[in-house]
């Protein structure tokens, strides 16, 4: 059951993250002010590091999540920076109210496990 409350709350707060960025960017776009987000996937950091380190089996647990992801392999980092950069920028000067997924497929993408493909 904790799970299901944990995944609740996860996926709560993913939304109102959405939603805070919309209604930030509509409030303020008449300022010039430009509200996105970034949606990244899960990242190969040191934090996910530490966790697949405490699993029994590390190797296997990598394995597990590389599988799982779209693209085969965790996102980097700098994935993840990149793309905050470029919507900081004057390039990306006509963009607002967007959520910019960088999850290497993870939301939108319906694929079979790597290995099952």
């Amino acid at each position: 059951m904790a799970d299901l409350v944990n995944r609740a709350l996860y996926s709560a707060s993913k939304g109102a993250v959405a939603a805070l960025t919309l209604a930030m960017a509509a409030d303020h776009v008449g300022e010039g002010i430009r509200v996105n987000c970034v949606n990244p996937g899960t990242a190969d950091t040191p934090w996910v590091q530490r966790l697949l380190d405490a699993a029994e089996d590390p190797a296997a647990e990598r394995a597990a999540l590389d599988a799982r992801q779209p693209l085969g392999r965790l996102v980097t980092a700098n994935e993840v920076a990149e793309p905050i950069v470029y919507l900081a920028s004057p390039a990306a000067g006509s963009v607002t109210g967007t959520a910019l997924a960088m999850d290497g497929g993870m939301q939108g993408l319906r694929v079979r496990p790597v290995g099952q493909r």
